[in-house]
Order: C-alpha cells, then sequence, then structure tokens
C-alpha cells in the first residue's frame, strides 16, 4: 500500500468544541452512543449561543493578548491581492495541496491499469469535485479531439445512427446527480487485511451531477426493436472496454453524458463522451464511448466472462451482478485519523443504494450492540451519495464505530459476517458490508474487521 505524503494534514487529527460551550446538564444528556432525541433542540440552541457571545467569554478573552494572529493585523490584510485572472482555471488554495488521490500498487500492475483514490476523509456534503473524483483505467486514458469523436447506434434498430458530439449537444438534455462506485470499492476488505484509510477502504467512490441526452431518446430515434433485451457498451480506449447493459437499465435513468459538475467532462473520465448507469457498478459507465448495439442476449465480452464476476463459496462465478446495493460509511473519525481529546464530535460519512434512495442511517458506537438513527443532510436522491451526521461525546474510552444504511427498498445493508456467510471470503467485488473503525483510548482510530 502507497504511504501518505509526508506533508502533515491538519485535518488527520480531529478537534472538538471547547468544552465551556457546553453546559454540565446538556454534557449529561449526551452518552457515548449519541444525544438523547429530547434534547437536540435544546444542545444546538446551547451551541449557537454560545457562538454568538464566544467573545465576551472569559476563555476567550484570556486568550487574546496571547495570540499575535488576533492582535495584529496579518500581511494579506495590508497589501493588494493577485489580479482576477491569476488562475484562468481556479485551483485550491496551496495549504490544500495534500488532499490529492492516491494510487494503490497492490490492486494493479502498470501505470496504464490504475486506480485513483478520492480522499473520502478529506470531502464536505455529497458532491466530489472533479479534481478529486475517483479513476480507474485499463489501459490508460485519452485525451480526444472531439470533432473526430462519433457515437454509433446499430444492432437490432431500424435505423443505425451515428451522432457527431454537436449532434448530442444540440438534443435535449438532463441533469441529475448520481454516485459512482467501482464494483471492487473495498475489495481488500474481504480477506483479513485491513487498509489503513477510508481512503483506500472506500475511495473508488464519488458523487457528481451528470449532463447529457437520456439513452432513451437516442434508442428511440434508432427505432430499436422492443424485443431486445440488452446493449453492448464499447469505448474508444486502447483496452476497447466492453460491457452489457441491461434495457430496463438503459430506458430508465441511463445519461449519455457530456458534461459533468457543470463543465465537460475531463478526458480521465471519458471526455466527450461516457455512458451514465446510475446504480450499477462504474466500470458500465463506459468512458470514450463510441458505440451502442442492440442486442438479444447478453455479450459475454472479456471484461464481464474473465473479470467483474463474484466468486462463490461453492466455486462457481456468479455473472452480470452490475447493481451496487446499499452501503455506508463514517469517513470522520475514520482510520488514520486521531480524536485530541476527550468532548463533543460530530460523526459524519456518507449513504447510497444503487437500486433507489436512502432512506435511515444508523450509527453504533460499540460495535453494533446499540443502533442509534443519525441525521441526514438534505433531501436525499435516488441512487446518490447522501451525507450524515451523529452527535457523539468520546470519553478517552475505547469504542466501535459503525454505520448500517436503510434504502428505499427496504435492504439493510449486512454485517461483514452476513455476507461472508453468503458470498465467502474469495470474492472481490461487491463488498456492501459494513465497516469497522475502532477509537483506541489514545485517540488513534484504525480499521478492523468484526466477524
Amino acid at each position: 500500500m502507497e504511504e501518505p505524503s509526508n506533508t502533515v494534514d491538519q485535518r488527520g487529527q480531529l478537534r472538538q468544541a471547547p468544552e465551556s460551550f457546553l453546559s454540565t446538564e446538556l454534557i449529561a444528556s449526551i452518552s457515548s452512543a449519541g444525544v438523547n432525541a429530547e434534547r437536540r433542540g435544546l444542545l444546538r440552541a446551547a451551541l449557537t449561543a454560545a457562538l454568538a457571545t464566544a467573545a465576551g467569554s472569559s476563555a476567550i478573552a484570556a486568550s487574546v493578548g496571547d495570540d499575535p494572529d488576533i492582535v495584529n493585523l496579518p500581511e494579506w490584510s495590508r497589501t493588494l491581492g493577485k489580479p482576477v485572472l491569476a488562475n484562468p482555471y481556479g485551483q485550491p488554495s496551496k495549504f490544500e495541496a495534500n488532499i490529492v488521490r492516491r494510487q494503490s500498487p497492490g490492486l494493479t500492475q502498470t501505470d496504464q491499469s490504475s486506480v485513483a483514490f478520492t480522499p473520502l476523509q478529506n470531502l464536505f456534503g455529497c458532491i466530489t469535485p472533479s479534481g478529486l473524483h475517483f479513476e480507474r483505467h485499463h489501459q490508460g486514458w485519452v485525451d480526444i479531439d472531439p470533432r473526430r469523436h462519433r457515437l454509433m447506434i446499430n444492432g437490432l434498430v431500424r435505423e443505425p445512427l451515428v451522432f457527431t458530439l454537436e449532434d448530442l449537444l444540440r438534443m435535449p438534455s438532463v441533469s441529475r446527480m448520481h454516485f459512482l462506485e467501482c464494483g471492487a470499492n473495498t475489495a481488500q476488505e474481504w480477506g483479513n487485511s485491513a487498509v489503513p484509510t477510508v481512503q483506500y477502504s472506500h475511495g473508488m467512490l464519488s458523487g457528481s451531477e451528470w449532463t447529457g441526452v437520456p439513452l432513451s431518446v437516442l434508442l428511440e430515434r434508432a427505432g430499436f426493436d422492443k424485443a431486445a433485451n440488452y446493449l453492448l457498451a464499447e469505448g474508444a480506449d486502447g483496452s476497447g472496454m466492453t460491457r452489457t447493459i441491461s434495457m430496463e437499465a438503459a430506458l430508465d435513468d441511463a445519461i449519455v453524458a457530456y458534461g459533468q459538475n457543470g463543465e465537460m467532462l475531463r478526458p480521465e473520465q471519458g471526455y466527450p463522451l461516457r455512458l451514465v448507469v446510475p446504480g450499477v457498478q462504474g466500470v458500465s459507465w463506459v468512458k470514450w464511448l463510441r458505440r451502442l448495439e442492440v442486442g438479444d442476449k447478453p455479450y459475454a465480452t472479456k471484461d464481464e466472462a474473465s473479470h467483474y464476476v463474484d466468486l462463490m463459496p461453492d466455486g462457481q462465478m456468479r455473472q452480470y451482478a452490475a447493481i451496487q446495493e446499499a452501503k455506508s460509511v463514517i469517513t470522520a473519525p475514520s482510520g488514520g485519523q486521531k480524536l485530541l481529546q476527550r468532548g463533543y464530535y460530530c460523526i459524519t460519512g456518507l449513504a447510497w443504494s444503487g437500486r433507489g434512495t436512502v432512506r435511515k442511517v444508523e450509527v453504533s458506537t460499540d460495535g453494533g450492540r446499540n443502533w442509534r438513527e443519525a441525521r441526514l443532510e438534505g433531501t436525499p436522491q435516488s441512487k446518490m451519495l447522501t451525507r450524515f451526521n451523529f452527535d457523539w461525546v468520546w470519553q478517552n474510552s475505547p469504542a466501535l464505530l459503525q454505520s448500517r444504511v436503510h434504502d428505499s427498498t427496504g435492504y439493510i445493508q449486512p454485517q461483514r459476517a452476513q455476507l461472508v456467510a453468503a458470498r465467502g471470503t474469495r470474492s472481490i467485488y461487491h463488498n456492501n458490508a459494513i465497516q469497522t473503525w475502532r477509537v483506541r483510548d489514545t485517540g488513534e482510530v484504525d480499521n478492523v474487521q468484526l466477524g
């Protein structure tokens, strides 16, 4: 596993709000399992009031004279700033330079067959910045001239068609938010190994807004055979990536996308065209999309006959298991981080389901013996990441942090032992088991496996 950069990431250590923000009565209403539901409103009000009056408190006042960054005007407040177009394409602050994708040599063999893991522990909300979106390439990425790129639709259609990018840009479009997860995300958790951070355990996951033409519109224009059940999607990269897509998914919410997060796709994400198949494993979201063939049976291509299949306990392989089942993970506190001192913390993480919408997320601080409901940020979107938060007071004692999601179909994320009982431990793909982070009494957080 690649070693983290030597640059110090201050967000790797979690600080809690000063205890003076919480009264003795409120502290008593928060246990190691979370906030008593009846007291949550009172807690919020107390925190708001404390923040509003903090400047007058003795604790804050005592520190003013000792902190040069308060009493002295900094240099950036005494000089002109940089010109408006100093960076024609905006860049993150230099102080955030350590927040980058990282590669795991253990999962791939060459620089071209590569994975870049998203730093989930450093992100907020549910949208992944395009520059931090995870990548999986089978033969490197290419930067295609959009004027020469073509998309063909053929097979069981009334009229084979060829579209240019300009053709597609003139057609009615949609913009929808969906998660993208590699089928091999959390692959190394199947065995007895436990990778150190959430970036490596769950980092083949991102959420974006995708813009393009509904695939159903293109298929209707070509006059597809209504008895056809499958599509073959083919990419223009050197690996010749091809995947079977069910017609059900193609006609539901699939998109031929040219936009991501408000701009054109980046080359690493399939510029100028990629297939978006919400809820389905990332390998089926074929990049540099150049052909869609309508057929009457699965194609059993090289990347779905020998790869992206699930090895079952009886030695058989489960094929075409494309849906990413409901899953969640706590991103902070998480492996590699440290709680600096006892007190209040907000446990936060992400939940998602390839079959619909996140309905509820629960958090346990004792390894799954007791569960309490977390707060969801905003209104959950279908087949999209949902951020959750949970109030917790750490008392310098060991804890086992877990989250589990309930989706709109009634499915509940399984414990690892439940998943292993059904699937064994020789698989690679589709691991959606509950993740456990151990908090030591020293505050260090690491990855452990229960069951």
